[in-house]
């Protein structure tokens, strides 16, 4: 199946509603897989979702098929370090490169001083931890939170070793 014709910008408040919507629909079936109907992407409230699009510290990247919302991401900076949360694609249109457009995105809205990248999934997520494997993050440590335990992963950025000449 061909990926579909995507754009990928900022999501400004006016966009909230349906980036409420789209990520609720996508974290269904996370919250399936651990069975915790409480997962924060189904929890937050709209008025939570708009303080945080609000925040200078945070830049929520959404992804568009024409006028509609299909996918997102959340960065999250402090100092050097981004932190990536909140990857979604709308149930209809997973699987079909969405969210590795988005992830591929992300270097470019990053401040020049950035040196790393960290992102978390739940440790049983094995299509989310296998996609940021194939894009350069580590597995650094896993950590429990209440019923569920996330897997942390890091990218270093500016790292890449010069390639060897050839002879």
């Amino acid at each position: 199946m061909s990926t579909p014709e995507v754009r990928i910008d900022v999501v400004g408040d006016e966009a909230a509603g349906e980036l409420l919507t789209v990520r609720r629909a996508a974290f269904v079936s996370e919250a399936q897989l651990y069975d915790d109907p409480h997962i924060p992407p189904l929890t937050q409230t709209l008025d939570e979702l708009r303080a945080d699009l609000a925040d200078p510290d945070v830049v929520t990247l959404g992804a568009w098929i024409g006028p509609r919302l299909v996918g997102s991401i959340r960065i999250g900076r402090e100092g050097t370090k981004a932190t990536l949360g909140r990857l979604a694609v709308a149930p209809d249109l997973q699987g079909q490169g969405i969210g590795t457009q988005l992830l591929l995105a992300v270097p470019e809205r990053l401040p020049a001083d950035t040196s790393e990248v960290w992102v978390f999934t739940g440790q049983d997520s094995v299509q989310n931890l296998a996609m940021y494997t194939k894009h350069g993050y580590e597995h650094q440590y896993d950590q429990a939170a209440g019923d569920l335990t996330y897997a942390y992963l890091r990218k270093i950025l500016g790292d890449d070793p010069e390639p060897e000449p050839s002879d």
